[in-house]
Formats: C-alpha cells, sequence, structure tokens
C-alpha cells in the first residue's frame, strides 16, 4: 500500500464531499458511515477500498457519474494507492506488454526509437 497514494485518493475524497456541502459527520451519519474509518481514509491512515461495489457506492455518495472523468480518476486513485493498475490496462495484454516502455519513460530513461514510436501510437489508440 501507498501511504502517499492513500493520501491522495483521500483528499479527492475530502474536497469532493466538501464540495458538496457535507462536513464528514453528516456525510457519514447520511450515509451509513463510520466518522472515524472515513476520516482516517481521508487523512491516508487508512487505504481506500479495492473492491469495485464499495468504490461504486462512495462514487454514488459523492455524484460521482459513471463513466465521467471524475468517475475514473477516483477509481484510477484507489487502484493506484495499492500499487496495482485499472483492470481495463490489466485487462488488455497489448498495453499490458507495453507498459515496460512507459515506466522507462517515466524514470527517465531513453527509449530507442522504434520504441517512442510504438507508444506514441498506442496512446493514440487509447
Amino acid at each position: 500500500m501507498s501511504t502517499t497514494g492513500s493520501k491522495v485518493f483521500g483528499e479527492f475524497f475530502k474536497n469532493k464531499r466538501i464540495s458538496l456541502g457535507f462536513t464528514l459527520r453528516r456525510f457519514c451519519e447520511e450515509h451509513g458511515l463510520d466518522a472515524g474509518n472515513l476520516s482516517r481514509m481521508e487523512r491516508g491512515i487508512l487505504p481506500p477500498p479495492q473492491k469495485r461495489e464499495k468504490l461504486e457506492e462512495y462514487a454514488g455518495y459523492l455524484k460521482i457519474k459513471e463513466g465521467s472523468d471524475e468517475w475514473y480518476q477516483f477509481f484510477d486513485l484507489a487502484r493506484a494507492s495499492a500499487g496495482k493498475l485499472p483492470d481495463e490496462i490489466l485487462n488488455d495484454a497489448e498495453l499490458v506488454q507495453k507498459l515496460p516502455m512507459v515506466f522507462r519513460t517515466m524514470r527517465g530513461q531513453k527509449l530507442s526509437g522504434e520504441q517512442l514510436k510504438e507508444l506514441i501510437e498506442k496512446i493514440r489508440k487509447a
């Protein structure tokens, strides 16, 4: 589990809750949640849930529209906090084969011209 990732997810969750006009206590009372656990999750002390059903439930409470950019960001932050890739990526065998190029690029290592061309083409298709 990434503490930094959990903190980023928690901040996203908290900002969304506040933007809806909810205090922590009121949000928890309205949705039957434990305020202590939610507070720890928002502060990055507890990791976000990983089960899709629970994340969908939370997304519903936060009025995050399914399929929106916020929806994907919410799920991606939860997965990233656990050091995992989103299921859509893991289920794409061709994309998984290209991940080492992405990781090298992120680390600042040079790619060959062909590798860079392949990476750009794959990103454009996404």
